[in-house]
């Protein structure tokens, strides 16, 4: 199923590759200067705490977060480009 919006995704591999993924946690606290948008700080404690590799987000704050603990944060595109190619 290819998504409307994006029709070079295949959303029912994306949605395969979130479920395989997903991972529970408790949030760790993270400073307050990692991001620019404190509203935001709640994405990268959960990635923290998951010990995630990326964060997949079209928001700019966090884009700007990037390297953050060494989490690398992805545009929709950059990700899909990456980790969905073939």
């Amino acid at each position: 199923m290819l998504h409307a919006q994006f029709p070079s995704v295949d959303i029912k591999r994306v949605l395969d590759l979130v479920m395989r993924e997903i991972r529970i946690v408790e949030p760790e606290p993270v400073p307050l200067t990692a991001c620019d948008d404190p509203d935001d700080l709640k994405f990268l404690a959960c990635a923290v705490s998951g010990e995630a590799d990326c964060i997949v987000t079209g928001d700019r704050a966090l884009l700007r977060a990037s390297g953050f603990q060494s989490i690398e944060v992805l545009t929709p595109r950059e990700f899909s480009r990456r980790h969905m190619a073939g």
